[in-house]
Formats: C-alpha cells, structure tokens, sequence
C-alpha cells in the first residue's frame, strides 16, 4: 500500500436481438477511463431479464435521434418487471407528442407538456407491448428516454406506466471556469476539455459526451470559460473555434453560455471607457453580441462577474450591476440570449479592525435596492450563502430582498472549500438544505426552491447554476465525485426528490443493483458531508481552512486580519462574529422579520449558524447542554472517527464493484482519514492553546503513543517550526537538512502487536522517499510522490503511512529514515504507535 499516491431519419427502427443485448452487457461492465459518459453513471448494465426490443425515432431530429441511439445502447438494461411477462417482444418509441398523436391515435396522451417536459407510457398495441417516449420538444423526448433508462437501471415496473414530468426551473446550468490556457479553475481533474494553448482543443469527442452526461439529467446549458479570464473569448477567431464547441453540444439539447468582461469594450474593443451607459459602448456591444450570433445562433446567453476580486464593473463610472446587466440584455434580447449577473460583489479590502465591516451584508446591501430595475433577460445569479461555497453557511438573504428579479442560485459541484475532490463529501444534503429552507418573506411560506423556480414572486425565468470545473481526469477526478454532479442535475430538475433517493440511483446506475453496494454506497454518501463538517468548521465557523492560500488545509488565521472577510473573530474568551442588529453588523436585519428576530438573538439561532451570527464565550451552552469548547473538540474527534468509517465501509465492497473503482477509491478514502486526523489535531491545539479550557473527555493535547520527530535522536535531519503552528504536532516537524537523513527512538512501552503511524509531508517538486526499520530491519519503505498543494510544511501536504501488525517489545529500536529529493526534504511530524485495529 502506498498511502503516499493521492494516489440520418430512422424511419424503420433498429432491432436489438440477443447479439446486441449481450455486447451492450459486454461494455457495460468495462470501466472507460478515457474520457466518456460511460466512465460516469450511463452504463447501461443488462437486466436478468430483457425485453427484445426494437426501438424506433419518429422525427428526423437530432436529438430524437440521439434518443434512439441511447435507448438501442440500453435496451438491454430493460426489463419490463421483475418477474415474467407474457409480452416479451416490445417496441419502445420516442418523438414529440404531436408525432406520437400522429402515430398512435389509439393512445391516451396528455394534451400539452411544457418546455423540456416528456411523458412515458406503456400499453398493449396490436398484441405487443409499446413503450411510447413523447417529449414537449426534440429536447423533452431525449429526456424521457434517459428517464426509461433510468427507471431500468432502478428496477421499476415498467408494464403500467404512464407518467409526466417537467423541470421545476427553466435555468439547469453548469458553469465551468476554463482558460484559454487550458487550465482550470478551481478544477480538481486535469486540465480543460475545452481549450488548449490559447484555443479550443481539436478533439472535441469529450465536450460532446459531456454534453451527454449533462442531458442525461437534465442540464441545458453549460458556461464555459471562466469568469475571472473572459475578454479574449469575444475575439473574432475565438469565437469561430467557440462555435465548434456549440456544435458539439447541441446535439444533446446543450446551449453554450459565455462568460464576458465588462471591460471588454476597453480591452478588446479599442474604446477609451467600458462606462455602461456611454453610447459608444451601447453600440460596441450590440455590433458584438450580433457577431457572437451569427457565429453562434443558439447561444444562451452571457455570465458576468463584475467589481469583485479584482475584476472590473460598473462601479468604476458610478454606475449600478443594472446598468451593465441591461446593456448587455438589451443586446441579448432580439437573440433570445439572457444575462446571469452574479451577486458575488464585494469589497476584498475591508478593514478588519472596524466592528460593523461584513462581507455577508455585500450582496444584499449592493441588489436589494435595485430590485425591479433590471431587465426582464437578465437573471441574478445568488450564491448559496452570503459569503463563498462554505461547509455551512446561512442561506442568502437575497432570495428573499429580489421580488421583482429573475434569480438562480449558484452552487459549487466542485470542492474548493470541501476537500476538492481528495476527501469524499456528497454535497446534495446541504444543496437540500438550502433548498428546502422557508426565509418566511412576506411572512409567508417561502422555500428558496419556490422563489428561484419564480412560483413565490412570479419571476419565472430562474433556476440553479452548478460551478463544476471538470477536467479530463475522470471528469470530476474522483469516481464518488461524480454523485455530485448528477446530484445537481436532479435537483435542478425537481428539487422536492430526496437526496437519499439521488444518491441510490446514482449508486445503482454506477456501481450495480447489488444491495449491499447500493445501500453501503448510499450510507456512506449520506455520512460524508457531516462528518466533512465535522472535522473542519462547525458551529458556523464557515471553513477554518487556508483562504489566502489553496483553500484546503487547515489554517485558521488565514481568516482573521486581512480584508477579504472571512473573519470569525476568535480570540481568548470568545469566538465567532457578531451579526446582530442591536450590537454587530447588522447582517442579522437582512431576513425577513420572522428570521431575523430568531437570528437577532443567540439564545435562538440555531447550533449549526451560532458563531457565524454571534461572539459568543467559549462556555457558551448549546442546546444540548454542551459548551462551545466542549463542542469543538466532540466534533472534531467525532469527525475523524467518520472519516476513518467511510475507508472501513468501503473495504467490505472489494469484490462486489469494479476493480478500478474500487482500488481508485480506497486510495483515496485512506488519505482522507488520515487527513480528517491533520484537521482534527489542528484545530483541538489552537483552540486549546487559545482558550486554555482543557477537554474534559482527557483528549486534546494528549497523544498516547505518538512520538515526536523532534525529540528523537536525529542525524541530518533539523527542528523546523511549521506555519500555520498548528499544521503539526506541538508546531514543530523536521527536514533533511542534507540528502540522507534518519530519526531514531526507543520503544519503551508494553509488548504485542501495534499499527504504527508515519506522519509525513509531501511536497512539491520532488519524491523525498522514506524507509522504516526495527532494529535494523527494514519494515517498510514508500515514495512521497503525492500531487498535494503548497510548497511548504502545511497541513495542505501532510499525510501519513500505516504499517499495521508490527510487533514490538520495550527496548526496540525504532528508526525512520528519509531521502530527500529536490525541492521534497523528506520531512516529517511525527510516528504513532497504537495496538491493533485502533489506527484505521
């Protein structure tokens, strides 16, 4: 084990025989790790018992034919049910509603079906069973055959179906934060899919099945380039090779979306001034969204990031996000192209010395007042929570200050704050969470569901936006990754489905219908996202992680005494921020009435939001009884503990899934538990260390069998203190000072049987590599050759190697020996000696 790896018209249809069935069976048991939709969740595994079916397209269009391919490629995962049937032949059809009409006058349709919507039946015609797809559109049809397929996958009774479904919002969208470079954003899997070296690939085979992989729940709209580098991609031959993207697209029912520059007029197009209102730069957007069109004619529209983080907006001259929303609609609209300004506008330069500065109160304080002054194309795009993708944050305020603004909320599939990828955490139960979450407006029953879908304020031009960042490792890097992905596109599809349902049916259409698969698999999904939360920031602290840095590790100083606002003002007495109206920022007075006055007062704000509302003393009692303190260092263990769970629980599947996957995730959940431990250790030892209350359960600061690297006898190796302190153990490790060095200890303790713990770091830009001896036998040796962000000692790159069973008895000599390699001193923390099965 190598802990160190992070690591043309179909008018007559196609039959699908026995032949057929059995080489879809074939490739839906190989695992393509090439970049395909196959490697995903469309794996069209073979039912025990499949219907002989001939599948037929009853319109020319592209995307009915792409239906009927999809249905030929999974007809033999189609079952009509679980037991015999007396019809074994079948003909599934799929078409527009007025084409079924056409076709099958005999069948009792439904008399309309709204944008995107579809409706499955199933009957007896002419003796044989007809499985009948019929979409509002071309775009409806494809997603009522990816729906059949997906009714196969879970085992549903086919033979008396008859069902409608529509999206909940028109906006189902996937943002992706590419560069012309080809790198990514925020991207955890690899370089663009799209572009490379300033223009788009010329393999476009992967943009196409991810258009596949988002019309198969759902998605029509993908955004993609980054919002943070978009001038160079309104270019006249940009746009050019941007439309082989399109073309690539729209054959699953994907619109392109494009983020623009504000300043594009300035920088791209030769204009002194980018000001919103100034006709010359009226103009020059015009003449350019045309040029976009004619390039483009089904674009859908522009995102914008504006006067954040550096970017510039409209504020420059004076002017409001509606000034530069509604130039960039008004030149939108002839096209049918809308406009998703995000909200995410602050100032990343607030002092932190001044009380009432809030970050959380930006997006409200700057779009609330402009309510009803934009365009009807334009659409708010509103961030989750107030500040930026955190483990838990409230809900925006937002929703509920914009009664006459298009909104969508803008989530992140992608995990920046949430382990990016490396650690497993199902987001869906916090998406649901917001989703679900009443803000009382008009003192009234109000779920952001209902007001992003436009059914509270009757602004229906909304819906979800998901920043995914794919890459071309896997398309999310980690297969479980993946559940994310299609999480979102359920949700925005119909956000009333429970997120254990979606983690089920992603786990079948997977990993298999074998039940301890799916209901080990759904478990740890549903586990992943609160023990995530546990070991990193609860209580509302947001993320105690490294936000000046990679925004991984654990660093909680990163959040106080700069100007980007993150703070959560921890100090010897107390923690957390002080958002009340009465004596703080005021942010608590955002909500409607009902909200805030439970926000208003400590005693009433709910546990899990309690330090991002208040400055509370550390002997604070939660509801529960338990105190601030106590709470964090409980939730801490608590979390590492379920982190090593979720590794424990996929070991009993080895076997039972794909070998690929399996072994790919075990690496991955073995790092993660020995990462939860890095987070656990680091904040228990700076809150001890700051408040000076001791854990009353004897743990934290208290490490039976750990031996510290500096306290050994050492040869070549040097005491160096890490930063952030707390990112080790007692704040100090060690690093080959020369290109052989060692560390030596004396067992001492009770004979038998013992897991023994390397915590080691693996840095950059070398493969430092490590051997471990008793006495001089060699036990163990291993390559630090992990990809782990930083290039110094942090808890970004910390990580540990397990030896389990290792006999020792007092008097041993244990020595750990380390090469060092370029920039990777070989440097280490501590090792743990612990009795077997302790150390999982």
């Amino acid at each position: 084990m190598r802990n160190g790896r992070v690591s043309g018209h179909r008018g007559v249809g196609k039959k699908i025989g026995f032949v057929g069935a059995l080489l879809a069976m074939a490739m839906s048991t190989e695992v393509a790790w090439a970049q395909t939709a196959d490697q995903a969740w469309i794996r069209g595994r073979g039912a025990h018992d499949p219907v002989d079916a001939r599948v037929r397209a009853l319109g020319p269009d592209p995307l009915e034919q792409r239906a009927a391919d999809e249905l030929e490629r999974g007809a033999s995962g189609i079952a009509l049910a679980s037991g015999a049937d007396s019809q074994k032949k079948a003909q599934i059809v799929v078409g527009t509603l007025e084409e079924l009409r056409n076709a099958y006058p005999a069948l009792r349709l439904p008399d309309h079906l709204v944008a995107d919507g579809f409706w499955l039946g199933s009957s007896i015609q002419q003796g044989n069973r007809l499985i009948a797809i019929a979409g509002s559109d071309s775009r409806g049809a494809l997603y009522g055959a990816f729906d059949l397929l997906r009714s196969a996958a879970m085992h549903r009774d086919l033979r008396s179906m008859s069902l409608a479904e529509s999206p909940a919002m028109p906006i189902r969208w996937v943002d992706e934060w590419d560069n012309a470079d080809g790198s990514v954003e925020r991207g955890y899997a690899g370089r663009s899919i799209f572009f490379d070296g300033g223009h788009v690939r010329a393999d476009l085979k992967p943009v196409s099945e991810y258009a596949r992989l988002l019309a198969s729940v759902g998605i029509n709209g993908c955004n993609i380039n980054n919002v943070n580098n978009a001038a160079v991609f309104l270019e006249p031959q940009m746009l050019k090779e941007v439309a082989r993207i399109a073309d690539a697209m729209r054959p699953w029912g994907v619109r392109v979306g494009l983020s623009v520059d504000i300043a594009s007029p300035q920088k791209i197009g030769g204009l002194k001034t980018y000001d919103p209102v100034d006709p010359e730069v009226i103009g020059w957007w015009k003449r350019k969204v045309d040029e976009v069109y004619a390039a483009i004619p089904d674009l859908a529209g522009f995102t914008v990031k504006a006067d954040s983080e550096g970017q510039p907006g409209p504020a420059s001259y004076g002017r409001t996000p509606a000034d530069a929303a509604n130039v960039l609609a008004n030149a939108l609209a002839p096209h049918g192209g809308v406009v998703l300004y995000r909200a995410f506008v602050y100032n990343h330069h607030l002092d932190w010395n001044d009380a009432k500065a809030d970050r959380a109160r930006a997006a409200y304080d700057i779009f609330h007042p402009l309510d009803g002054k934009f365009a009807p194309n334009v659409i708010v795009q509103v961030k989750e929570g107030p500040i930026d993708f955190q483990t838990q944050e409230p809900v925006s305020p937002l929703f509920a200050g914009l009664e006459k603004t298009n909104q969508a909320m803008e989530l992140q599939i992608t995990q920046e704050y949430l382990g990016q990828q490396r650690h497993l955490v199902y987001i869906a139960p916090m998406w649901k969470w917001v989703l679900d979450f009443d803000l009382r407006a008009q003192n009234r029953t109000t779920p952001v569901k209902e007001i992003i879908a436009g059914k509270t304020f009757d602004r229906p031009l909304g819906g979800m936006v998901g920043v995914a960042s794919v890459g071309q490792n896997g398309w999310l890097g980690s297969p479980l990754a993946l559940a994310n992905l299609y999480a979102f596109g359920r949700l925005a599809w119909e956000p009333n489905l429970t997120v254990e349902q979606i983690a089920e049916e992603w786990t079948r259409q997977t990993l298999g219908n074998d039940p301890e698969v799916v209901r080990t698999v759904t478990a740890m999904l549903m586990q992943s996202w609160p023990a995530y939360l546990h070991y990193t920031g609860p209580l509302g602290m947001q993320t105690l992680t490294d936000i000046t840095g990679s925004h991984y590790g654990p660093n909680i100083e990163a959040s106080e005494n700069n100007g980007w606002g993150q703070w959560h003002r921890a100090d010897h007495e107390a923690v957390g921020m002080d958002r009340s109206v009465a004596t703080g920022t005021g942010y608590a007075g955002q909500y409607p009435p009902e909200l805030a006055r439970k926000y208003e007062d400590a005693k009433t704000t709910p546990d899990e939001l309690l330090t991002f509302f208040h400055h509370v003393p550390y002997t604070w009692k939660l509801l529960d009884g338990k105190t601030v303190i106590q709470y964090i260092y409980d939730s801490h263990y608590q979390g590492a503990e379920e982190a090593a769970r979720l590794g424990q629980e996929w070991k009993t599947l080895e076997g039972k899934i794909d070998p690929q996957i399996y072994n790919e995730m075990h690496k991955r959940l073995e790092y993660q538990a020995g990462h939860a431990f890095v987070w656990r250790d680091a904040i228990v030892q700076y809150f001890l260390k700051l408040s000076g209350i001791p854990d009353e359960k004897g743990r934290a600061g208290h490490y039976p069998g750990r031996y510290e690297a500096e306290n050994a006898k050492l040869t070549g190796y040097k005491v160096v203190g890490v930063q952030p302190w707390e990112d080790a153990s007692g704040g100090k490790a060690v690093s080959c000072a020369e290109t052989n060095c060692s560390a030596e200890w004396r067992y001492e303790e009770k004979a038998g049987r013992f897991d023994v713990v390397v915590q080691y770091f693996d840095l950059q830009g070398g493969d430092a590599k490590f051997a471990f001896s008793v006495n001089g036998k060699e036990e163990a040796k291993w390559v630090a050759d992990a990809k782990l962000p930083s290039r110094t000692l942090h808890g970004d790159n910390t990580t540990r190697y397990v030896m389990r069973g290792l006999e020792l008895k007092p008097g041993d000599r244990i020595e750990l020996e380390g090469v060092a390699d370029a920039k990777d001193p070989a440097a280490f923390d501590y090792i743990e000696v612990t009795p077997v099965s302790s150390v999982k």
